[in-house]
């Protein structure tokens, strides 16, 4: 297993005056999720919570929905060359009866720390079907002063961040306000998956009534993910893309941008909203 940190010479200036010193950097490692022995998905993420982090990107693909539906997840041996194991491949391993996708070049996906889903052929093969019922019908709601305090509440419990300044985080509160859980990562995208794989092993999909809150832009993916997990309410601290307002329009999610303390952009969903 990699570890989440690593230690690097830099040359610091300041003041003009230059000087070498130690540096903490978040770790970037490839991890290649298989689907019963067969090469899935490559992403760039910061090794820890792996099995999560697949588990929750299957989720997203519309392949889980439970956690039943695993018969297990391990680290693949002989990855490297020499025959020893790379912890940078995991296989996914589905209960009998559980029906397998077709892992064709148009499903194959190669996702990057940045842009997560780049390879999908269409935008309609990302529109997935969630497994649960439709989030519309979620009577959550939350208060614009409560949902002002999550970014604060986010950052307070980034460990990581504070040693590197490099990660992003992903949080699932309550209406209230609890923070059920964080993850970072050096991919937002990851930082989803992780959380929504742990939230299946714990049997607790889907996450009605929950809040994602995401510390970059809210990406069509990440819309994508928070329907897939039944999440009703998807808030960034910055920017939504226009395909991300075009789904949440579409499925029922509450999207909310640019939320920094009590200011933020509703763009879909504003009766879950309280003032």
């Amino acid at each position: 297993m990699g570890r989440v940190t690593e230690r690097r010479r830099v040359v610091r200036i300041r003041g003009g005056v230059a000087g070498t010193r130690p540096d903490t950097l978040v770790a970037e490692e490839p991890l290649e999720i298989r689907l019963n022995g067969r090469p899935l998905a490559i992403t760039m993420r910061t090794p820890g919570d792996d099995f999560a982090l697949a588990v929750g990107f299957l989720v997203s693909e519309g392949v889980l929905a439970s956690a039943a539906e695993v018969r297990a997840v391990t680290y693949c041996e002989g990855a490297a060359e020499d025959g020893s194991n790379t912890y940078n491949v995991v296989n996914v391993q589905l209960a009998p009866g559980v029906p397998v996708p077709d892992i064709s070049l148009e499903r194959n996906v190669y996702t990057t720390s940045s842009c997560g889903l780049c390879g999908k052929a269409s935008l309609d093969a990302v529109r997935t079907a969630t497994r649960f019922a439709g989030i519309a019908a979620d009577p959550v709601r939350v208060s614009a002063a409560l949902l002002g305090q999550l970014p604060d509440r986010l950052r307070a419990a980034q460990k990581v961040f504070d040693r590197t300044g490099g990660l992003h985080a992903a949080g699932l509160f309550t209406a209230e306000g609890e923070l059920l859980d964080v993850r970072e990562d050096v991919g937002r995208h990851n930082a989803v998956d992780k959380i929504v794989g742990r939230a299946l092993q714990a049997g607790r999909l889907p996450l009605a009534g929950g809040v994602l809150l995401v510390s970059g832009r809210a990406s069509f993916e990440l819309a994508q993910k928070a329907v897939m997990a039944g999440i009703p309410v998807l808030a960034a601290v910055s920017a939504p893309s226009s395909l991300a307002v075009d789904l949440a329009l579409e499925t029922g999610l509450t999207l909310i941008g640019f939320l920094r303390g009590p200011d933020m952009n509703i763009y879909a969903g504003a009766e879950r909203v309280t003032l």
